[in-house]
Formats: C-alpha cells, structure tokens, sequence
C-alpha cells in the first residue's frame, strides 16, 4: 500500500491550473467541494506560480457553478475562477472526455499556460497543501502525471461494505509498484485527482487521444506513461464526498465499465469469474464442506485473503473481522461483472447521464 506523504514543499515554483468538472446528480455532494472558502487557498502560501480554478459545467443540475462563484467572491479569488458551460456532445465522444477537453483548451489558450493541469472531480474535497505536495513530487520526480487515490465516502451500510473491497480490488488489478515502475507497462491513475504535465498531455495527443475511453483515467495513465514516469498512491487527505446509499448505487458504478475492462470479451469475462471464484469463493466452501488437507488449505487460503484485506479495512477504518466477508463481498462484485457484460449486450453498456457512452476500453 503506497500512501502519500503529509509535508510543505519548499517554495515550489509552478503555473496550476485545477480542471474540476461537474457531472451534477448530487448536491450535498458538490457543496462539500465547493462552499468551504479555505479550499481555494490553502496551497497559495507555499505555490509560488500562478494558481487558477476552471469548472467546466457539463449540464448539471445541482447549483455548483452558482456556489463556486459565490465561494470565490467569499475567498476575494474570483480571478482565479473560470467556469465554462459545456457545449453539446459531439459523435465519437463520452461526456466527461468532451468536458475536459473544453476544459484543457481553456487552460492551454490561456495568456500564461499552465506548466501543470490537476484534473479532479468536483465532489474531491483537497486538505491544506496536497496541490503543492503533488507539484513538489512532480516536479521532483520528472513525473508526467501524479495521481491520488482519494478517499472514498464509507458511511452507508452498502458503503461500509462494499467500497473498502472496491480500493482493494482495483490494487490487485494494477498493483500501485507495478504503476509507478518505468519499466513495467502497468499504467493505472485514480480519476478523482490527476496531476498532468501539460506539455507531456499535447505531446501524447491530448485528451483527442482517448476521446471514447470510458475508463478514462487509467486511459490517460496508459497514455502518458509512453511520455514520461507516471506515479499512483492512496492518500487520507483527499476525499470524495459522492455517496453510495445503496447497494444499487455501487453495482451501477461498477457495472459501468467492469465489462469495458475486461476488453469486452466473453473469454476474459469467463476467466476472470472463474479465477475469482477459484480465489475467493472455493477456500469457504472447502472449510465447511470439505475434510481433511482440504479443509485445512481453505481455511489457510480464507485467512491468507482476510490478512490481505485487513490495510485496506484499516485505512477506511472498518473492524479486521470484515476481512472474513471477502468471499460474499467478491461475489458481489461478480455479479456487478456480470451485469456490466449484460448492460452492454442489451447495448446499454456505460449508461451515464441518460447517455449510452462509447463502447471503447
């Protein structure tokens, strides 16, 4: 478990521009970004460059343009906001990519174009200092992108239960030192907050490059790692506020892109149900159903996996005991690929918004 480093940069001299894009959908959600004056300066002090906000509107419906414009005024830094209205989306596109290149040709036009773009979302809430950390490490590193596994919002019962496990997967998925190691061709980011070396961002092709990516942050990772070093860690300092109050919340989040992931392919789908059931379901039916060496091995397995489990349980505070759930928690997360395959044979893969995105990996 890579985790982020809490610490002052010594004066790290930038352009930032801060790119959030707001898809709408959940109110308390976007206020928790956007209506706490301290947000927008809490890197100043220490970032010496120039430090701007753009929020792209991509046709919400929940008042954050409205707050952010009111919280700069509030924090006498309205000339570092910028929000543009979303144009309507082209053929060929997912929303959220078109959002972001309005966004990004905002920022490159601009009269001093930013060294550094940090895409986020605008639910990710920011501690003091992370956008200086992140430059100070960038900078440092020769890092063509920096990105931070935000927090995730674990306060529902569905969200207590499932989300831990969905950090957890996603790191057995693309182990973070794979990710941050030149040499290897894993390439993974956390969506929720990207840090991009914007001349490595044009030299790759822009965001024109994986316009129909619906996995779009581990796109943009794979992109930009032929560009330059890349770097991924969890961190306890940023955080989504984007709840999941139902089970059903969580299986349409992963049933979006869990298929695109698995290249939409019927074979890699039956190996992946087949290898986790193998991993995760076979040790608990071995200790209660089986004898002897059998049993042994499945309990030996069971609490192998429940020891690996237990950083991540611990990072969103959750009891160890939880560890034990692993194989019911898998098969729920078998059953979202599943449906994820389903939803795109029924040619409703990637449903967003009311849009059906494009079918891409």
């Amino acid at each position: 478990m890579l985790q982020a480093r809490r610490g002052r940069a010594n004066g790290v001299a930038a352009i930032v521009t801060v790119l959030a894009v707001d898809h709408g959908g959940d109110p308390g959600a976007q206020r928790g970004r956007w209506d706490r004056p301290d947000d927008w300066l809490a890197d100043a002090p220490d970032l010496r460059g120039t430090f701007t906000v753009i929020l792209v509107d991509d046709d919400s419906n929940d008042g954050t343009a409205h707050i952010a414009r009111r919280t700069a005024v509030a924090s006498n830094a309205i000339e570092r906001l910028q929000i543009i209205d979303g144009k309507p989306l082209p053929r060929g596109w997912t929303g959220k990519l078109w959002a972001v290149k309005q966004g990004v040709e905002a920022a490159q036009s601009a009269s001093h174009p930013p060294d550094y773009i940090l895409f986020s979302d605008a639910d990710i809430v920011y501690a003091p200092e992370v956008l200086t950390g992140l430059v100070a490490r960038a900078v440092s590193n020769k890092l063509v992108l920096t990105s931070l596994m935000a927090k995730l919002r674990c306060e529902s019962f569905a969200e207590r239960s499932l989300i831990p496990a969905f950090i957890f997967f996603f790191q057995m998925l693309y182990p973070f030192p794979w990710v941050n190691r030149p040499a290897n061709a894993a390439a993974a980011a956390a969506g929720g907050c990207m840090l991009v070396r914007s001349d490595a961002l044009t030299a790759a092709g822009g965001i024109d490059a994986i316009r129909n990516a619906l996995i779009d942050d581990c796109s943009l990772a794979k992109l930009l790692k032929a560009q330059g070093p890349i770097w991924l860690g969890l961190t306890e300092r940023v955080h989504s506020t984007r709840s999941y109050p139902g089970v059903e919340d969580i299986r349409r989040m992963v049933s979006r892109s869990a298929y695109t992931q698995l290249r939409c392919s019927p074979l890699l789908l039956a190996g992946t149900v087949v290898g986790m059931a193998l991993t995760y379901l076979a040790p608990p039916l071995l200790t209660l159903f089986a004898g002897g060496a059998a049993r042994w091995l499945g309990l030996l397995a069971w609490g192998l996996m429940a020891a690996a489990f237990v950083p991540t349980l611990r990072l969103y505070g959750r009891s160890v005991l939880w560890g034990l759930a692993l194989p019911g928690i898998a098969l729920c997360y078998m059953l979202f690929t599943l449906d994820s395959a389903l939803q795109f044979a029924r040619g409703k893969g990637g449903l967003w918004k009311g849009r059906v995105q494009a079918l891409e990996p």
